[in-house]
């Protein structure tokens, strides 16, 4: 006959222990006959309550540290004024400590001695600190072509992940998670305002920027020739794309253009135009649209036409008018301006179309 199998007696602490520990509102430290070691986590700023409960009103009590005593019974020895006892009964004996910081991290031991036999429990507590972004790159200018390193650190617990992205219309997000980030060769498409994020689970994530302008030299974007009427305004465009910003000249030929003399330029941040107030014949012509800054020079031809006017068709001439020919050779009828004259009677050219209906 088999017998029975007793429960191990010296298990049944141990079981009670890991059930206390996954209460969700906290932990609290009960003396029954049992030691035992729990964590309590609290993010910065907020404040921790570390529980304990004695057996009865005539146990001696004290709470520790590592830096030493913080309170033995009802007397605190500690300084800080952010630490008190909690009591919301006779028999509870909880550490209150409001703003926590970093360096409040560590064990905390409650001391109980009863009739008995002295025992103890410790609290680890632990101290969540949100991500805060402690050094990030100034904004920079680099040519076009340049490599570029852009530095993100970040402080925090746990400690927080770092992420990068290009602010564009795409939002391209960097692979990996690192605090440098580096571009090889940078392009101007590749130029605009980078995002640095740092998170993790204590609260929202720290985000700041970094911008960074990449220069390259000018390039014509857009030309426009014209064409204009004697007499009349007339204007000649030219853009062009840089970084920095290009400066424009006009030339004709080989000679640089002014505003003078009836010409007017005028130039905004990457575009240009000549301006002719009254066109002449001589205003006709090629022209050279130049842009430059320090990475280079490019140029434009662009041509002023002269507008011809549309020519204007005789209009048809009546049966009846006179048509005036030149002729040689005698027996010719003459004009008064001595060209042949000719008539063509209305009765004529009837009686011949009608000849020619019947195949007269």
């Amino acid at each position: 006959m088999v017998g029975r199998v007793q429960p191990d007696r010296k298990q049944l602490p141990l079981v009670l222990l890991r059930l206390l520990c996954l209460l969700p509102t906290g932990l609290f430290l009960f003396w029954q006959w049992l030691q035992r070691l729990c964590n309590l986590t609290v993010r910065q700023g907020d404040t921790a309550i570390l529980r304990c409960v004695v057996e009865d009103k005539n146990s001696k009590v004290a709470w520790l540290n590592r830096s030493g005593i913080i309170f033995a019974g009802h007397d605190k020895w500690s300084l800080d004024p952010r630490v008190e006892l909690e009591k919301r009964h006779s028999l509870e004996y909880s550490l209150r400590i409001q703003k926590v910081d970093v360096y409040d991290e560590g064990s905390y031991t409650c001391s109980v001695q009863t009739q008995h036999e002295p025992k103890t429990s410790q609290v680890y507590l632990i101290v969540q600190v949100p991500p805060k972004i402690s050094n990030i790159s100034s904004d920079v200018t680099v040519n076009e072509g340049s490599n570029v390193t852009l530095v993100c650190m970040a402080n925090g617990r746990p400690e927080p992940v770092i992420t990068w992205r290009h602010l564009t219309p795409t939002g391209r997000e960097f692979e990996g998670e690192e605090e440098y980030l580096e571009i090889l060769g940078i392009t101007r498409e590749q130029s605009g305002k980078y995002e640095c994020k740092a998170a993790n689970e204590v609260s929202s994530a720290d985000v700041k920027q970094v911008k960074v302008t990449v220069n390259y030299p000018p390039t014509i974007t857009e030309s426009k020739s014209n064409e204009a009427t004697t007499g009349r305004k007339a204007s000649l465009k030219c853009e062009a794309s840089a970084v920095p910003a290009p400066d424009f000249e006009w030339y004709r030929d080989d000679t640089r253009i002014n505003s003078a003399n009836g010409l007017e330029i005028k130039s905004t941040e990457g575009q240009s135009s000549l301006t002719v107030t009254n066109v002449t014949e001589e205003h006709y012509g090629n022209y050279t649209c130049v842009a430059a800054n320090n990475l280079g020079v490019t140029n434009a031809s662009l041509v002023l036409f002269k507008r011809v006017s549309p020519t204007i068709p005789h209009p048809i001439q009546e049966i009846g008018t006179t048509v005036h020919f030149k002729q040689k050779g005698p027996g010719s009828v003459r004009g008064i301006n001595g060209s042949i004259s000719l008539a063509v009677p209305l009765w004529l050219l009837a009686a011949s179309l009608l000849c020619l209906l019947s195949k007269c």
